[in-house]
């Protein structure tokens, strides 16, 4: 890319950032939306402002080939961002390309692999952060970002704040997971974070950020290798193995997409598909469900 050219998209490159910041998009969205403009300048070699339609086709076909259609759908909503906000003009690409609708059923882990895969974890945060994720059904995120404040331990619940849509909630916290989130806060004593960045002890106990969703990704599936467990899972697979196994206990699919966090009862309604449900008592069933592990974490 010529000079002049490049300070151009580093100027309109900018400009996006702040326009995402400005319209409130989370940090993860703006990093999401951010790629496909690096990406498609690299791909052609020039600032992306003087890109027509057949350009376009041919980014996405080499795209196709290339990534994931999830990647596909977020660089056509990175651009379309780009095109509209940034530049102020519309967006005529749309019919470029359309990613398959898939719908896809999530993998779930039986209670007993999941015994195998804490059973398993020999450091003591990833043991904590894996039985924290499952144990409320959280996101990764929201596992791993969690502060000291966000616990309540007199009401059993724990505060998730800015959660996926900008909502706050709040979830049942089961009392073994109270006492290990303890076990692992005593070893860092960290002043804001549960999960905190670092190698050592002192540097989890001056770290200002929480660990990496990478080294847990990373974490969990050596564990499932070490298993065996033949299923293609990930943290989130947590989750969903959560609503899951509460829904065969009996919990209605409404306390469910409350605990969730599901702004619509139909993402929740996915887990229907899965196992028979009937109502029963939310708080009394998570408890017995993480009681029941035969965890050896509880003596670390």
């Amino acid at each position: 890319m010529e000079r002049s050219e490049q300070k151009r998209f580093d100027k309109l490159y900018q400009k996006h950032l702040t326009t995402l910041k400005l319209q409130g998009k989370s940090p993860s969205t703006i990093d999401l939306y951010s790629r496909p403009l690096r990406r498609v300048a690299a791909f052609f070699d020039r600032c992306p402002d003087t890109l027509k339609p057949d350009d376009l086709k041919t980014y996405f076909a080499a795209l196709v080939e290339s990534h994931s259609w999830s990647t596909v759908k977020t660089d056509r909503n990175g651009l379309q961002f780009f095109w509209k906000h940034v530049l102020g003009k519309p967006w005529q690409f749309v019919d470029i390309i359309k990613p398959p609708t898939v719908k896809s059923l999530p993998v779930i882990l039986t209670t007993t692999e999941i015994e195998l895969l804490l059973n398993k974890a020999r450091k003591l945060r990833y043991y904590t952060i894996l039985l924290t994720l499952y144990s409320m059904g959280l996101r990764l995120a929201e596992g791993l970002n969690l502060t000291i404040s966000d616990i309540d331990a007199r009401r059993m619940k724990v505060h998730l704040r800015n959660c996926k849509g900008g909502k706050d909630r709040y979830v049942d916290l089961p009392l073994r997971t109270l006492k290990a989130l303890r076990r692992y806060w005593a070893t860092h004593r960290n002043p804001t974070f549960l999960f905190p960045e670092g190698q050592t002890a002192n540097q989890r106990h001056r770290a200002t950020q929480p660990m990496s969703r990478s080294s847990t990704q990373k974490a969990m599936k050596h564990l499932v290798e070490e298993c065996r467990i033949h299923k293609k899972v990930s943290p989130h697979s947590l989750r969903h193995s959560f609503a899951t196994h509460l829904m065969e206990q009996g919990v209605s699919l409404r306390a469910i997409q409350e605990l969730l966090g599901h702004m619509c009862p139909k993402t929740t309604a996915i887990y229907t598909r899965l196992t028979e449900t009937t109502q029963l008592n939310t708080r009394r069933i998570i408890n017995h469900l993480i009681d029941e592990l035969d965890l050896k974490g509880d003596d670390q």
